[in-house]
């Protein structure tokens, strides 16, 4: 049994709030001095990074085995099961004096059509967490009540157990919101005045990530630790967060996913600098990815060594794979093509069999072209912004092997992108989609990978080990 003192921080629904209030909690606590364990329901990547800033800006956020920062980690049902997201928290938060958990939408909202499945109310269900509602009061003020016993009645397995109201317009506003919330049962944990000094842009597929505006972003966390120092009773929350009773179970560990491979390799077969070499894209164009990629990519025998397609003109030495996320390219297009150098050592690269697995922006980077831009031509297609945004959860199988996965793996992704490519699928496509839709999708020629669906490696680990094992090993 383990005890992580944890909330949840839910909502009525999207644009209530919860990520301005998440980050501004996570940051007023790390400035207490407290390790904050930060956490996100469903497939984002962007809030996430907003969460890592919050805990490591303010000082805290120590990474479990103590090194320096926690990333935001994600908590998605229908990515990784229900089954995998208690271990994941647990693996996240080891160590950790607080667990924060910014849910997604609605606190009752998941899979289109799959009832509470990857819903907010799902992982609270499953962490057992108490649940904290945001509500935009900024058009209420006795209907507030209405609203916060609807949802703290809805489903008796979920203890919505306070409220912070947010947008408060005057002291007289609050007074009528906490007049009608006294016999509602829900007690108040907070009261935020509407923010017009803090800015966190937006653009097509949400607010710009962290990587693009580091100093922004920063004095944003700081002053919104400052609003919700001002606003929230931050000790009546985190003796909430004391009373989640403890969690029994295992807790994710990256070599005993992959077994005795893993094990093997984390014992070093090899030494370091004999491991093979896998370069992940980062820097401000390729800014999503999942923590536990990483971790099993090491795992399973790897070097990870990171590189920024928009600075470096070499790939890591002895780059014997590559991993390309997903993010913003077509923002910086003209600077990636400019890049000359670099996109002709990934098409080589790509020549000589290593595998190179790519997500997304990933595609649209080894694309021929993106907006009429040459890229590195290793995937023989046109890719292009759209005015129609895909955003979705799918299934998918392996039609033929490739680097990541054997012909017949089954996987649950999603995809979220404003851009297209032409053709939409090779010869060999990287999969063949099941639901909602049927058709193929991506790319899989030689030993490359490269498709729009994001799938969390956590739910099959084993496409991290059949991929370090296509890698060249490190030259020594």
């Amino acid at each position: 049994m383990v005890r992580v003192p944890r909330l949840v921080v839910a909502a009525p629904a999207s644009g209530s709030g919860k990520t301005t209030v998440t980050a501004g909690l996570m940051a007023a606590f790390a400035q207490r001095g407290l390790d904050v364990s930060p956490h996100k329901v469903g497939p984002d990547y962007i809030d996430p990074g907003y969460h890592a800033l919050a805990v490591s800006s303010a000082g805290g956020g120590r990474a479990p085995g103590g090194g320096a920062g926690r990333p935001g980690r994600n908590l998605d049902a229908y990515l990784c099961g229900p089954d995998r997201i208690a271990p994941l928290f647990l693996h996240g938060a080891e160590g950790c004096d607080l667990a924060l958990v910014e849910g997604v939408m609605g606190l009752f909202d998941g899979a289109a059509g799959q009832g509470e499945l990857a819903s907010t109310a799902q992982v609270a269900k499953v962490l057992r967490a108490p649940v904290v509602l945001v509500v935009d009061a900024s058009s209420q003020s006795r209907s507030v009540a209405a609203l916060v016993h609807g949802f703290a009645s809805w489903d008796p397995e979920v203890r919505v157990a306070g409220v912070i109201l947010n947008k408060v317009a005057s002291d007289r506003h609050e007074a009528m919101l906490r007049e009608a919330l006294e016999g509602a049962g829900v007690p108040v944990f907070g009261a935020l005045r509407r923010m017009r000094e803090v800015g966190t842009p937006s653009r097509h597929l949400g607010l710009v990530p962290v990587a693009e505006r580091r100093a922004e972003a920063t004095d944003a966390v700081a002053a919104l630790a400052a609003w919700v120092r001002e606003g929230c009773d931050l000790d009546g929350l985190m003796a909430l967060a004391g009373s989640a009773p403890p969690l029994s179970g295992p807790v994710w560990d990256p070599v005993a996913e992959l077994g005795p491979a893993a094990e093997a390799a984390a014992e070093g077969p090899l030494p370091e600098d004999r491991r093979p070499v896998v370069a992940v894209a980062g820097g401000a164009a390729f800014t999503f990815s999942y923590a536990e990629h990483t971790e099993l990519l090491t795992a399973a025998g790897a070097r990870v060594v990171p590189f920024d397609p928009l600075r470096d003109e070499r790939l890591p030495d002895g780059t014997g794979g590559l991993v390309i996320g997903g993010g913003f390219p077509e923002v910086y297009a003209p600077e990636l093509s400019a890049n000359e150098p670099l996109r002709a050592e990934v098409a080589k690269l790509a020549a000589t069999g290593a595998p190179l697995a790519a997500e997304c922006a990933g595609l649209l980077y080894l694309a021929r072209s993106l907006d009429g831009l040459p890229m590195c031509g290793v995937v023989d297609a046109e890719a292009h912004m759209s005015d129609r945004l895909t955003l979705g959860y799918r299934e998918a199988v392996a039609i033929s092997d490739t680097s990541l996965a054997a012909a017949g793996t089954r996987v649950r992704g999603h995809e979220f992108h404003r851009t297209t490519v032409e053709p939409g699928a090779g010869q060999t496509p990287a999969w063949g989609l099941v639901h909602p839709q049927r058709r193929t999708e991506g790319f899989a020629p030689g030993n490359v990978h490269a498709s729009y669906l994001h799938v969390h490696w956590a739910a099959v680990p084993g496409v991290a080990a059949r991929f370090v094992a296509g890698c060249v090993p490190a030259a020594g």
